[in-house]
């Protein structure tokens, strides 16, 4: 595939990496100091777009991709408030658009174990869910997204606890206390191989389709391979 990688930070620079591995070429990277490159991305050029950019820059990277009728594949937080808006635009225009949170194969794992446990917890409330999340200090939004979707799977609203250290890729923590005991589920990232694996393979998957799409929801439909 032709792709187009859009925020090119230490993620973008991993996509790149692995997309090469996997024999794709690499159409157009974009950050701040070629935004208008963005302008010049359409089918004939490129296949699908991956975007990790900013919160503050996501809705209209994905809307004018979108709109030239390229796929986008999205990871970047903190915009979902537009979300609905950029789904609309992206069936407007008979293309395919893909969000996750968090594109880790084992954090959607996680994702599923986290349910199955609330599930279980249901019945037991003098057991108290949290959720602790623990990221670089460059990271924009917080809480995390992966945490909001964690949450999302919990009752009873639980607090989330931010933290922002050194060099630490993404931890998320899911407990549930009571007086006598505690619970804990732990997903730690050691490095960001994970993310762009999970991007470049729903990237793969995405190509050629119609509609809007969620890893988590296919993530059972894919092969995946290190």
């Amino acid at each position: 595939m032709n792709i187009a990688i859009i925020g090119y930070g230490k993620m973008g620079k991993n996509i790149e990496t692995l997309a090469t591995q996997r024999k794709h070429k690499i159409s157009y990277t974009i950050d701040k100091n070629n935004q208008n490159d963005l302008l010049e991305i359409n089918k004939t050029n490129t296949d699908v777009c991956i975007e990790f950019s900013t919160p503050c820059s996501a809705y209209n990277n994905i809307k004018k991709c979108l709109e030239k009728g390229v796929p986008v594949v999205s990871g970047t937080t903190g915009w979902l408030e537009k979300k609905n808006e950029i789904e609309n635009i992206c069936l407007k225009n008979n293309t395919a658009f893909l969000y996750s949170s968090n594109f880790s194969i084992g954090m959607n794992l996680f994702f599923e174990l986290n349910k199955s446990l609330s599930m279980i917890m249901r019945n037991h409330n003098k057991y108290i869910p949290i959720i602790e999340e623990t990221h670089h200090k460059e990271k924009k939004d917080s809480p995390s997204g992966t945490a909001l979707t964690l949450k999302n799977d919990l009752p009873n609203n639980p607090k989330i606890i931010s933290k922002r250290k050194d060099n630490i890729i993404g931890t998320h923590k899911v407990k549930y206390y009571s007086d006598n005991d505690e619970i804990e589920i732990i997903h730690n990232a050691h490095n960001r191989k994970g993310y762009a694996l999970g991007a470049i393979i729903a990237a793969e998957w995405i190509e050629g389709k119609n509609g809007i799409f969620d890893f988590r929801e296919i993530i059972s439909l894919i092969r995946f391979n290190s």
